[in-house]
């Protein structure tokens, strides 16, 4: 399979508008999104793919039965339809592959990350009318059906399986080395997921320095977001000078020193002294 690789200069401005412009609404949609984000990664999905992408999760969310029940009826329907039916599930392997964090390839695919099949279960869960929402246990993202004292837990890259109480305490365990704190079972917030997959694409793309062009726009996107890591900032900085834009990356570090110097000078003079070494490499 080709590597995808970003849109020209206009095609991605006009993404990146339309992502801000999502993600300062009222109620972001999360599919719009993660669909934007692939536009952003693959300059082969134009707008009829964008909306083929959003009519196949219409279509999945139409092969649901109607309101089977509760939420673990919910849980099971989806597992039923997404995991064993449509054969939606995750491998080790899907982790080296950028595809595997963009919605409109995993839904080709039927593989991705844990959390992009979960965004596939909750989108066409939604849609069906599921009681049904993100939850971001550390190191793994499984979905969540019904209120919390009747909640319903099932792990997407596991082709949906119903998880009992044991199943996350292991997950949780296997992350952090600890048990499971009620916190970490709460409904995630759209935009969180959405940080959350670029998160990712950033670390793919740090153990691949042939693609700081991944790296890039996956930093940009998330400086996007309403809310995001300040640091964010300093990672853009490091990685222009790394891909040879040695002023734009000294502004940048000039930019990040004097937000830093409001709690930490010496930091702050540090990112300068980067700032100046960026400008000298001109020379």
């Amino acid at each position: 399979m080709r590597p995808p690789y970003p849109p020209s200069p206009e095609r991605s401005a006009e993404l990146r508008r339309r992502f801000a412009e999502e993600a300062r609404s009222e109620r972001p949609d999360l599919s719009t999104l993660c669909l934007l984000v692939g536009a952003e990664a693959d300059r082969e999905l134009d707008e009829a793919g964008l909306d083929a992408a959003q009519v196949e999760l219409d279509r999945l969310a139409g092969l649901l039965p109607f309101r089977p029940g509760g939420p673990r009826a919910w849980a099971v329907a989806l597992r039923e339809l997404l995991g064993e039916r449509m054969g939606f599930h995750g491998t080790p392997g899907d982790y080296q592959r950028l595809e595997s964090s963009l919605l409109h390839e995993v839904l080709v695919r039927r593989r991705g990350l844990p959390i992009l099949l979960s965004v596939v279960w909750l989108e066409v869960a939604r849609r069906a009318g599921a009681p049904v929402y993100g939850v971001a246990l550390p190191g793994h993202f499984v979905v969540g059906f019904g209120p919390d004292e009747g909640q319903v837990l099932a792990d997407p890259f596991d082709g949906g399986r119903v998880l009992t109480g044991a199943d996350a305490e292991l997950l949780v365990a296997g992350a952090t080395g600890s048990g499971i704190d009620p916190s970490m079972l709460r409904p995630a917030d759209p935009l969180d997921v959405v940080l959350r997959i670029l998160n990712n694409v950033r670390a793919w793309a740090a153990a691949r320095p042939e693609r700081s062009d991944v790296a890039l726009w996956a930093v940009e996107l998330s400086l996007l977001l309403p809310s995001h890591p300040a640091r964010l900032r300093y990672e853009r900085a490091q990685l222009l000078v790394q891909r040879g834009e040695f002023v734009a990356g000294a502004v940048e570090l000039e930019a990040y020193a004097e937000v830093v110097s409001a709690v930490d000078e010496g930091a702050a003079e540090r990112v300068r002294g980067e700032a100046l070494a960026a400008r000298a490499m001109l020379n």
